[in-house]
């Protein structure tokens, strides 16, 4: 049985080789217009190779997953309206999802749960996300475009070369098109738990700290999905005690963003 990585603290980046700005990294361009362009897919396919946008979603959640998605195109392919998943409606989310999945040579999905978050940190639990997002490609790329800044290889991607993209979901198609799988795939996630754990309003706020969600945690407690190195209230809430409803919501993180 493979062990998962193991870290000290929150914002700890296990691994030797973490990508940082610099080398490899290049700012997002856009190529088509105002939306996300294929010019950067194109140039690294030039050398004959599959090219992997890779994003994920639910970094900032009190509760749920991490997904991350990794997504392969034949060269040239170009979808309209495929831009980054929070600019784009849930109607028009499911939409394109359908197209891209289509559409795409491959597409693949990674899943880290919240205890694991809890474990080895949100940073950690993102890399690994993407890693296995790679490993259910069910090809091998020749070289993957992640948005952001940092990227740590894991056991499919540790030979592959990567390209991180700031701003990637909004400037490269392929990244844009794996925002938009990883995004819906996690919301159709929260929805699914939404009547296993009522009260919450998970198929609303998808696990974020809306002001609903935090004064549910504080009226019914916490629930085997919440991520306990998120949720920093008095253990008495954790217990579901009588008390909890007594207790101020300042200790909780003030991320209101659910789309």
């Amino acid at each position: 049985m493979t062990s998962e990585p193991r870290a000290s603290g929150p914002g700890t980046v296990l691994g030797e080789r973490l990508r940082t700005s610099g080398p490899g990294t290049v700012p997002g361009e856009r190529l088509h217009g105002s939306g996300p362009g294929i010019g950067l897919e194109e140039r690294l396919r030039a050398g004959g190779v599959h090219v992997a946008g890779i994003d994920e979603a639910g970094r900032g959640p009190l509760a749920g997953p991490v997904v991350a998605a990794a997504v392969v195109f034949p060269r040239g392919t170009a979808i309209p309206g495929v831009d980054d998943s929070k600019k784009l409606s849930p109607a028009e989310r499911e939409r394109l999802f359908a197209i891209v999945t289509g559409e795409a040579l491959a597409f693949g999905v990674g899943i880290v749960e919240n205890d694991l978050i809890d474990e080895i940190n949100i940073l950690n639990a993102s890399f690994l996300a993407m890693d296995r997002a790679v490993a259910a490609l069910g090809l091998k790329p020749g070289h993957l475009i992640v948005d952001g800044n940092l990227f740590r290889p894991g056991p499919a991607t540790k030979d592959i070369p990567v390209t991180t993209v700031v701003g990637g979901d909004a400037t490269c198609f392929s990244v844009a098109a794996a925002s938009i799988v990883a995004k819906v795939t996690r919301d159709r996630l929260m929805t699914e738990v939404d009547s296993r754990f009522p009260g919450y309003g998970f198929a609303r706020n998808k696990g974020y700290g809306t002001a609903e969600h935090r004064a549910a945690i504080l009226r019914l407690g916490l629930t085997p999905l919440h991520r306990r190195t998120f949720c920093h209230v008095p253990d008495v809430i954790a217990s579901g005690a009588k008390g909890a409803t007594k207790q101020s919501p300042a200790g909780l993180p003030r991320t209101e963003r659910s789309q």
